[in-house]
């Protein structure tokens, strides 16, 4: 994913589990991962070329079927500046994550901006 769209996104972390409640009130509860799955959704307006560029990008993954490296720009070492973990070849581990798409292209567009309803699943 390109290092200008990185940053569009917010992490969300959950932890997923079944869960059923009896007639008498008593619930019970399993907890299907010792760790949380993270996911990052879309959170911010775009222009018309970075929409273009995340279209684009999209499209090349055929929506959510081929997984991608999503570096999270807020997962940096202490002391270094916001999206300084990116690296283009994907060798650098600090922040990387494998990511597929989750869901449909969902758009609306105001005046200068467009709204991308997006999300990011983590699948490794």
């Amino acid at each position: 994913m390109p290092a200008s769209l990185c940053t569009m996104f917010t992490e969300v972390r959950e932890y997923a589990q079944l869960q059923n409640e009896y007639k008498d009130g008593t619930i019970q509860r399993a907890q299907l991962a010792q760790t949380s799955r993270r996911t990052f959704r879309a959170a911010k307006r775009l222009s018309a070329s970075a929409r273009s560029t995340l279209s684009t990008f999209f499209t090349s993954q055929n929506g959510g079927l081929i997984p991608f490296v999503f570096y999270n720009p807020f997962e940096v070492l202490a002391g270094h500046e916001i999206g300084s973990n990116y690296d283009a070849t994907g060798t650098s581990t600090q922040g990387r994550v494998t990511v597929v798409f989750r869901g449909d292209w969902l758009e609306t567009t105001d005046l200068c901006r467009s709204n991308v309803s997006l999300e990011l699943v983590e699948v490794a």
